[in-house]
């Protein structure tokens, strides 16, 4: 049987079809899935949104807390902290400077102290800044100057007393504090805590001037006082750690003494 072809007739494509369709019902199935990612984006933002009505007071009460304690910490810090810590700068410039002066002018070295610990030409002394600015560095580097002030004085109850309320973290000047301390302690009869004060001292800052001197106080004040083997450890600690220091040059003869 013959076989021809019609004039304007075009062979089916049933395949390029199929895939069409196929591709119709990918589109379509996306765009129902984005439709319902859309849905539940709109119904939790609405939820959100009922909430902030529902608790719109309690949100703008916190909101106005924390602005209130932020404008309230710079203020405070502004006209409170600020000018107090300038006061107490000016204040203690002059209490230090009464106070070098004493450490140089033997005759009237006493009267001196005194200003520096009670104040002068309208500022205040040590004294008077460690209990206004107490709890400020400024406050607690004054216990340390009033402390040493009455060391000077021979006024030993009050030396301890503000030595003991004096912080630092600075080794050299802890040291020193300690060492003073110890001093104190030991003008008062209170031998144990003499000596703990001076080993303290000497574990803070372990340097060949200040270590072996409190080790020394410790080791003298441990002797006097019947106590030869604490005393024997001490000695030997200072030839052992700091043979090349002053108080090590006639330190076997300490030992020795002290067997």
């Amino acid at each position: 049987m013959a076989t021809y072809n019609k004039r304007g007739y075009k062979a089916p494509k049933p395949k390029e079809e199929k895939f069409e369709n196929e591709f119709e019902e990918v589109v379509d199935t996306s765009d129902s899935t984005t439709a319902e990612v859309f849905d539940a984006l709109d119904e939790t933002a609405n939820k959100t949104e009922d909430w902030v009505v529902k608790n719109q007071k309690v949100i703008l009460a916190v909101i106005a807390v924390i602005a209130l304690a932020t404008l309230g910490y710079f203020f405070y810090n502004k006209f409170v902290v600020e000018p107090k810590t300038e006061q107490a700068l000016n204040d203690i410039y002059q209490a230090q400077s009464y106070f070098n002066e004493a450490l140089t002018n033997t005759t009237a070295q006493d009267s001196l102290f005194k200003l520096a610990l009670n104040g002068g030409e309208g500022k205040q002394g040590f004294v008077g800044i460690a209990d206004t600015y107490s709890g400020t560095k400024t406050g607690n580097l004054a216990n340390y100057y009033a402390g040493m002030s009455y060391m000077h004085l021979q006024d030993f109850k009050n030396a301890e007393k503000y030595l003991l309320n004096f912080k630092t973290d600075e080794v050299v000047l802890g040291a020193m504090a300690q060492g003073a301390l110890g001093d104190a302690y030991s003008e008062l009869g209170k031998v144990n805590e003499a000596i703990e004060a001076y080993k303290k001292a000497a574990s803070i800052s372990e340097n060949d001037y200040t270590a072996p001197r409190f080790l020394t106080k410790a080791a003298q004040l441990a002797f006097l006082n019947n106590k030869k083997e604490e005393a024997n450890k001490l000695f030997t600690e200072i030839k052992d750690k700091y043979e090349t220091s002053r108080e090590a040059q006639n330190i076997d003869a300490y030992i020795e003494m002290t067997k």
